[in-house]
């Protein structure tokens, strides 16, 4: 077998070394150039940003091009690098292009960790095809990439010069990938690693690359000024002072009722949206229900996407915001969701309840299979096993399990549940109003008319998708309720949508921007009051006894992913640990923290939760929280366990 030949060289090493270094640069500055085209979807754009960040477009090439020059260092062939660098930057592109396309938000670092699973996140996206600017964006990083093939005889590095040239290339590049090295050239090039931003104006300032980069590397979750074990002694002394001041008044509860959460996907009010005229209620059954319950705004911190991550905080109390950028919640160390008793366990740990999940589609996504049961649930039943349990009835809807087929199966292990001398707790995750809103979805199927003065024609038939499907949802809350009306078990349900859908038109805009609701897709120019609108939905607390309510049917209060549960186990009176009396005092003062925006306890928005007008009491609140949440998970668990007791 005959070797291979390597190119001969041309010139003194001097200049073949120069060459190489040169060309490793323009190349990296090439594939920087590149990728930034690709996610912005305009070559004017990009020029627009280096001409106001002309450091961040160039400290991006550096990136690409140390790794250019070491790798082809490595390879001997400077052009088989390039190759390399920069089809890399491409599918990176083209993964932050089609995230943005599913649900209008840029990449991420937490989104890595559904890399194993892309092929079923891309499942439940619809068809997606790359831009024509990618094809462009490929075509001249192959002209790029040509150019180095012809001048390949001038970019040989050989022997000793190759030796040291890999090696010191190699010392420079992982430096640039260390904390100490990425603070240095932050700070040379002027980027901030020590400010956590929000990812769209991450993205908008730094670019896809550098704002990957720069999360990275940014630091952890500092500790509390002072903290050790007696610091954390007075926080829990502090938590007691604050409870005792309500546990005197606290009551048992007199009945024990089912509970029934319906995560409803991507459910809101469509009569919230100006300019569409419906010929009825798309919602009836649930303002019917409106007036025999509580209902409110429901303050989701995610828009068209991140339904795994609400789970999270509503039934752990977590958020992104409580740990390191780039944290993917639902894919944590095992035993980070074991420092604290979840939702859940507040009514199983007692005794006569059991606690189960039913999701109308596989097991799959967002790591449930592992997280849940150490949440507390004892049975995980996805769409394969609903299918098992024997309902007569059609089991799809569109692309997916329909909702009113889903919610027999919960009627069923509830029933179940209570005949084997328990209380169930069930948490069910729906499906058929899932994107993709393809015009065809429900076979062109409208049930109530709607009109437009602003969309097009092309742009109403999306519009019917979502519509359709909000509409199923509403009939199947409706078949649900009729059911447990005519049961004899106590029962509570707490239905709330996830998220709004980022449905977007035929020219890419969302709807929202199409009918004056935003300025545009990118949240970046979005004020607090729009962010605050559109990151929300609706929810209901109703119950088949009026009673269960304790006279609040007919009230409305705002609530949110994080305040729903405490709000539960208030309105329950089921006997809480420290940990989750301490998130019943903290939804009083605060809906959402994220680093998008923050919602106060009356539900006024402000862009960060410095900002907002908050008194003494309530910023204490929220240390205390922090203080907790660090010591049980970067900490040394000094009140841990402590938390997990009841309130004394």
């Amino acid at each position: 077998m005959r070797r291979q030949k390597r190119p001969r060289a041309v010139g003194p090493a001097w200049l073949r070394w120069g060459m190489f270094l040169g060309g490793s640069l323009c190349m990296g500055l090439a594939a920087a150039v590149a990728v930034q085209w690709v996610v912005t979807g305009s070559l004017s754009i990009v020029w627009e940003w280096f001409v106001k960040w002309p450091a961040y477009l160039l400290l991006t090439g550096l990136l690409y091009g140390a790794v250019v020059f070491t790798l082809g260092a490595l390879l001997g062939r400077l052009w088989l690098s390039a190759v390399v660098v920069g089809a890399a930057g491409l599918i990176l592109s083209l993964v932050d292009y089609f995230k943005t396309a599913i649900n209008g938000t840029p990449l991420e670092l937490a989104d890595f960790g559904l890399a194993s699973q892309l092929g079923e996140v891309a499942g439940v996206a619809g068809e997606l095809r790359p831009p024509v600017d990618f094809w462009m964006a490929l075509a001249a990083l192959a002209i790029c990439v040509g150019i180095l093939v012809l001048v390949r005889r001038l970019t040989v590095l050989a022997g000793r010069c190759r030796f040291l040239s890999f090696s010191v290339a190699l010392a420079l590049t992982v430096g640039l990938f260390t904390v100490q090295g990425a603070q240095a050239a932050g700070a040379v090039f002027g980027v901030d690693t020590n400010t956590r931003l929000a990812a769209a104006n991450s993205h908008d300032t730094y670019g896809l690359t550098l704002s990957l980069w720069r999360d990275c590397f940014l630091q952890a979750k500092e500790s509390p000024e002072g903290y050790g074990e007696a610091y954390m002694q007075q926080v829990l002394a502090r938590i007691d002072e604050i409870l005792a001041e309500d546990d005197a008044t606290a009551e048992a509860p007199a009945v024990q009722p089912n509970i029934i959460m319906v995560l409803s996907e991507s459910f809101y009010d469509l009569n919230r949206l100006p300019d569409l005229q419906y010929e009825r209620d798309p919602l009836e059954n649930f303002h019917a229900l409106e007036r025999e319950g509580i209902s409110g705004t429901f303050h989701s911190h995610y828009l068209g996407y991140g339904t795994g991550y609400l789970e999270m905080s509503m039934l752990y109390g977590i958020t992104g915001l409580d740990f390191g950028a780039g944290t993917n919640i639902c894919f944590l160390e095992d035993d980070a969701y074991e420092k604290f008793d979840a939702l859940p366990e507040q009514y199983t740990k007692g005794g006569g309840y059991r606690a189960e999940m039913l999701h109308g589609y596989n097991d799959s996504l967002y790591n449930r299979t592992v997280t849940y049961p150490m949440l507390g649930f004892s049975e995980l039943l996805f769409s394969a096993d609903i299918q098992k349990l024997g309902i007569d009835d059609t089991v799809y809807g569109g692309y997916y399990m329909r909702d009113g087929y889903l919610f027999q199966g919960v009627l069923d292990r509830m029933q179940a549940i209570n005949d084997g001398g328990q209380r169930a707790f069930l948490y069910a995750i729906t499906m058929e109003n899932h994107q993709p809103f393809d015009p065809e979805k429900f076979n062109y199927e409208c049930q109530i008319g709607v009109t437009s003065d602003t969309l097009s024609d092309e742009d109403m038939a999306i519009v019917r998708v979502m519509l359709e499907g909000i509409t199923r949802a509403d009939q199947a809350l409706g078949e649900l309720t009729d059911a447990l009306r005519e049961s004899d078990e106590p029962t509570i349900v707490v239905f709330f949508g996830d998220h709004r859908p980022n449905l977007f038109m035929t020219d890419g805009d969302t709807v929202y921007t199409k009918l004056g609701l935003c300025p545009d897709n990118d949240t970046v120019d979005w004020t607090a009051e729009q962010i605050n609108d559109l990151y929300s939905t609706d929810y209901l607390i109703w119950a088949n006894d009026a009673a269960l309510l304790q006279g609040r049917a007919g009230t409305r209060r705002e609530s949110s992913i994080t305040a729903v549960g405490p709000q539960l186990l208030e309105l329950t009176g089921q006997p809480v640990s420290r940990y989750w009396a301490l998130l019943e005092k903290v939804q009083e003062v605060c809906l959402t923290n994220t680093e998008l925006y923050f919602v106060d306890g009356a539900g006024t928005p402000s862009t960060s939760v410095e900002t907002a007008a908050l008194s003494d009491e309530a910023r204490e609140l929220l240390q205390l929280r922090e203080d907790v949440l660090y010591d049980a998970m970067y900490g040394e668990q000094y009140i841990t366990a402590a938390m997990n007791e009841p309130v004394s």
